[in-house]
């Protein structure tokens, strides 16, 4: 995987995904970019429905869809993009 200076995510903060734990995913994110000292550029952006609502909470980095994103799972996804 190239390295990349620039990264885009996008969490869903409709009202299912919010619901089902898309808050606590959000700021477990910036937990986990603050504590891993992430330096590149994060675009990072709250979005509403994109109609996949019954498998949320649903987060996109950059070009990949995550869906039922836990605070279990979200380690290993955040290693995947920014280790």
């Amino acid at each position: 995987m190239p390295d990349r200076t620039e990264h885009d995510i996008l969490i869903c903060l409709g009202s299912s995904c919010y619901s089902r734990g898309n808050a606590e995913n959000l700021e477990f994110v910036k937990r986990y970019l603050k504590t891993n000292g992430v330096n590149c550029k994060i675009n990072f952006r709250g979005h509403l429905c994109n109609e996949l609502c019954n498998k949320g909470p649903v987060i996109n980095i950059d070009d990949k869809e995550y869906l039922e994103v836990t605070q279990s799972n979200l380690p290993t996804i955040l290693s995947h993009h920014f280790e």
